[in-house]
């Protein structure tokens, strides 16, 4: 019997594969526990028509974050923060504060998660910042950090 599978099962294969199982073990085990549908001409429409729409949202994804990293080259954020009498920051600057003030000066999003800083931030300066935003794309903008 042909089934699409409507989760991962172990031993079978991957949500949204079509396979060929015994009768009994589609039957008894599959279908019931909704691991699996039958695959009729209308279910096999279906999973087309998810597979479809999926590739249509990646490729949509990809667009957006092609244009984030061009918009990122251009931007200089500036962040104020406290510091002692020597320079050193009270605390490191933290990626979420990076991502506030992008959003807030740029009106671009960028997840904090998606911002990767080589080492703290803990003093003064201009810092190079990277984003990966995904599907191998990567931006990069300039942080400026002054003094409150």
């Amino acid at each position: 019997m042909k089934v699409i599978l409507q989760q991962d099962v172990k031993g079978q294969g991957k949500k949204g594969e079509l396979k060929e199982v015994s009768d009994g073990y589609a039957r008894n085990y599959l279908l019931p526990h909704k691991l699996a549908v039958e695959a009729t001409a209308d279910n096999i429409n279906t999973l087309k028509l998810q597979e479809k729409a999926k590739k249509a949202q990646i490729e949509k994804e990809k667009a957006l974050a092609g244009e984030t990293a061009k918009k990122l080259a251009s931007c200089t954020v500036k962040l104020k923060a406290k510091a002692g009498s020597s320079g050193k920051l009270f605390g490191a600057v933290t990626s979420k504060e990076i991502s506030d003030a992008l959003n807030e000066q740029f009106g671009i999003e960028v997840e904090k998660n998606k911002i990767v800083q080589s080492e703290p931030i803990k003093n003064y300066g201009t810092y190079d910042i990277k984003c990966k935003l995904g599907y191998e794309i990567s931006g990069s903008f300039k942080l400026v950090v002054e003094e409150e």
